[in-house]
């Protein structure tokens, strides 16, 4: 979600990327087919991914003035997502600010989720951490409360190599039942290594936030068994859509504050309808810029403050409170921009 990703993610403060993976195996996937409702992007065979086509939010971890999770808020942030079209949550992911979170407040984080979602969405948990032991507790509690799937990033700091990226998704993915997924993000697709790791049991699937989905497409012909993907940069996700049969849907950081436009992008491009879904496509470009082209991730929480779900500031170092004059200096631009009106969730 930004014209450079890797420079969004610096500035969330979330290190670490994908490690590309072993070597080929051949075989195709599961044939595809749609889920439940009339206009939907294609899905694999198989229990575990009814239901899981659609717009995912990258779900925004509130805070209380105190510096707190503020649980009662996630339930709000959720309630206005699916009043929106939205059928996912991805759960402490890099907008979640995973990485500055105690793995008590992550597992608070999937509690309420759950609570809040009411098995009306698909909850995917990511539990990527610097040790592989605390990633593991995460998934069984994820598992132990509901979540649908649990995710991960490679090795953060320690272990940027295939050794030890093998192992520590191998661990993680074998802890639970739960399908895994993979979180791509800013490293190339090599299909001919990363297809070894859906050898792995629960390997099901992968969050691709990056731009060069052709890659992601060949490594869906060399895959083993079905597998779900979804494109996690928010303003290419039609582009992903165009390749047909490869992503099922999106989850990304702008799917919390205008989610009726990626919901309805979803829907289009599943429709066929790519004329139509490419002028929403502009409206959410144009919104990302203004996202991305900040100082520090607190400016893009605030606009959960404009619409009317005040998540507090981002923790350091991903940002620092605003003062009252910036926040009104940004939300000016809001205005100006004319894409989402100030209070839109306040009626939710």
């Amino acid at each position: 979600m930004n014209t450079n990703r890797r420079d969004f993610i610096r500035m969330s403060a979330i290190a670490g990327a994908t490690v590309a993976l072993a070597q080929g195996a051949n075989g195709q996937p599961g044939g595809a087919r749609s889920c439940s409702s009339a206009a939907a992007l294609p899905v694999p065979d198989g229990p575990e991914f009814a239901g899981m086509s659609g717009a995912y939010a990258a779900l925004i971890t509130p805070y209380r003035p105190d510096g707190a999770v503020n649980e009662e808020m996630i339930e709000k942030i959720i309630e206005y997502g699916l009043a929106n079209g939205l059928t996912g949550f991805y759960l402490t992911g890099s907008t979640g600010e995973g990485f500055l979170l105690s793995v008590d407040e992550r597992k608070r984080v999937y509690d309420r989720a759950v609570k809040a979602a009411r098995g009306r969405a698909k909850l995917i948990a990511h539990v990527g951490c610097l040790a592989t032991q605390d990633a593991v507790t995460l998934a069984r509690h994820a598992a132990k409360v509901g979540v649908d799937w649990v995710s991960s990033v490679a090795p953060v700091y320690f272990g940027q190599n295939f050794d030890a990226a093998f192992a520590h998704y191998k661990t993680i993915s074998e802890a639970t039942d739960l399908p895994f997924m993979i979180y791509s993000i800013g490293q190339q697709i090599a299909p001919d290594r990363d297809v070894k790791f859906f050898e792995l049991k629960n390997v099901k699937g992968m969050k691709y936030t990056g731009y060069a989905y052709w890659t992601v497409k060949a490594l869906r012909y060399r895959l083993p068994k079905p597998a779900i993907f979804f494109a996690g940069a928010d303003e290419q996700e039609l582009c992903a859509f165009a390749y047909g049969d490869t992503f099922s849907g999106c989850i990304g950081t702008t799917d919390n504050m205008i989610p009726a436009h990626h919901a309805q992008i979803c829907r289009l491009a599943a429709a066929g309808k790519f004329a139509e879904a490419a002028k929403l496509m502009d409206e959410v470009v144009r919104f990302v810029e203004l996202v991305v082209g900040v100082p520090h991730a607190s400016y893009w929480k605030s606009i959960m403050r404009y619409i009317g779900l005040d998540c507090g500031p981002a923790r350091s170092p991903a940002g620092q409170p605003l003062t009252e004059a910036e926040y009104a200096a940004y939300a000016k631009k809001l205005d100006a921009l004319g894409i989402i009106a100030r209070n839109a969730a306040v009626a939710t």
